[in-house]
């Protein structure tokens, strides 16, 4: 059975172990390494994982989701949501997407923000699934992302 909880500091090499994994066979594709990834580098897990921003999904012992949410002034930014290569396609995705959301609202936000990478065909398509609407495009740190909200009505 799995479980959602807050990450905690022991908790980083699985954080940053199951991003690597989840987003690692983008890099061929982008010809550029993932934001995500490039987050282990720049140590933004540990920041947020001290600031409480970053929720595991476990089955066990075992990290199997992770899910990085950050407040801002007038949205949540859902800043990575990732499931484990071995465990996807177990409706792991869409339990932590549905947390964004009871997560956002509990915060008194109308709204869930995130973006993608522009190739990353497939995630957007699974959250225009979800009811996220593009909002803009911008590159950033030689990254092409596509920005999308989610009013939560």
């Amino acid at each position: 059975m799995s479980a959602i909880r807050l990450a905690r500091a022991t908790d980083r090499q699985a954080v940053e172990a199951l991003v690597t994994a989840a987003y690692g066979h983008y890099v061929e594709r982008i010809g550029k390494t993932p934001g995500p990834i490039r987050d282990i580098g720049d140590n933004r897990y540990a920041r947020h994982i001290a600031a409480g921003h970053v929720n595991l999904l476990v089955e066990g012992d075992e990290v199997v989701g992770l899910l990085v949410l950050i407040p801002k002034p007038d949205t949540l930014l859902l800043d990575n949501v990732a499931v484990a290569p071995a465990a996807q396609g177990r409706g792991f995705g869409r339990k932590l997407m549905a947390l964004a959301e009871t997560r956002a609202r509990q915060l008194g936000f109308d709204n869930v923000t995130l973006y993608t990478q522009e190739l990353m065909h497939e995630n957007l398509a699974i959250y225009r699934r979800y009811g996220y609407v593009e909002t803009h495009r911008a590159e950033e740190a030689g990254l092409r992302r596509i920005y999308l909200r989610k009013p939560l009505s």
